[in-house]
């Protein structure tokens, strides 16, 4: 199975940098360029000072000083061998911080794991953010199947079947997504707002959603949404190769969908 990595940040809608340039002073602006730099390492696990000045569209000089603010800060730190520099453990830290506040996570939890042990599958718990779909808890296959492996949290909705149930659900996302278009991932992805359209009203009719081979190839998932007052604020799904997810489709909804029951019952508490 290839696994082929694209940068998440490049799916979701900026504003333009005259807009940001206008409304933000300066130190506002050095705050935004630092998060920046912080960005091109979602999908690279270390990168040189030229890369970062080339991605951001700035000079080397200016790249320095904010990389070597973002390691005073533990954000970033510099490999001594190298010279290259990799996200720092401080950073780890606010995230397993973030994760560990996040009440829908905790309510989701301990289902997520029953439907891990129970199909032998990945499972994701989703949750939509603008147009892209992230993915909050991860349960990995149990075989010992590392599909995903260190790939980020962040896909856009178009080709995960997480992000298709929560836009059939969720017109807040479905909008947003048909405002940042369909950059095409592989060879089975959406591609116009009429493809989109048409799968997101098949989602609707069916409740559940499915992809098979537009993520990644050879990979297969099935998502179901967690609803709360008639709106998809999450979605539960399973994720594998191809072979084992698509002829079990049939089963895996009923199960699915019972578990998203319970986790929108606990949402409720």
């Amino acid at each position: 199975m290839t696994i082929v990595e694209h940068a998440w940040c490049a799916t979701t809608p900026r504003k333009p940098v005259a807009v940001q340039e206008a409304t933000l002073g300066s130190g506002l602006k050095s705050v935004g360029s630092a998060l920046d730099v912080l960005e091109c390492f979602a999908v690279d696990g270390e990168l040189g000072v030229s890369d970062i000045a080339r991605r951001l569209g700035v000079a080397k000089s200016t790249a320095h000083r904010l990389l070597q603010t973002l390691v005073s800060r533990g954000f970033v730190e510099q490999d001594q061998t190298t010279g290259h520099y990799r996200l720092g453990i401080h950073l780890y830290e606010l995230g397993q911080l973030a994760l560990a506040r996040n009440e829908l996570r905790h309510a989701a939890l301990s289902t997520v794991r029953q439907v891990a042990q129970a199909t032998r599958l990945t499972v994701n718990f989703s949750v939509p953010e603008g147009a892209d779909v992230v993915f909050v808890e991860r349960i990995e296959n149990v075989d010992g199947v590392r599909i995903l492996g260190h790939f980020g949290r962040r896909l856009p909705s178009h080709c995960t079947s997480s992000g298709k149930v929560l836009a059939a659900f969720n017109q807040t996302a479905y909008r947003a997504r048909l405002a940042a278009g369909f950059p095409p991932r592989l060879r089975s992805t959406v591609r116009t707002p009429e493809e989109w359209e048409a799968v997101v009203e098949l989602v609707r009719s069916r409740r559940f959603a499915e992809s098979h081979g537009e993520s990644f190839d050879g990979a297969s998932s099935v998502a179901v949404p967690v609803m709360s007052n008639g709106t998809a604020i999450a979605s539960l799904s399973v994720f594998g190769p191809t072979e084992q997810v698509k002829p079990a489709v049939g089963q895996l909804v009923p199960l699915l969908t019972a578990a998203s029951n319970r986790i929108a019952k606990n949402v409720g508490h």
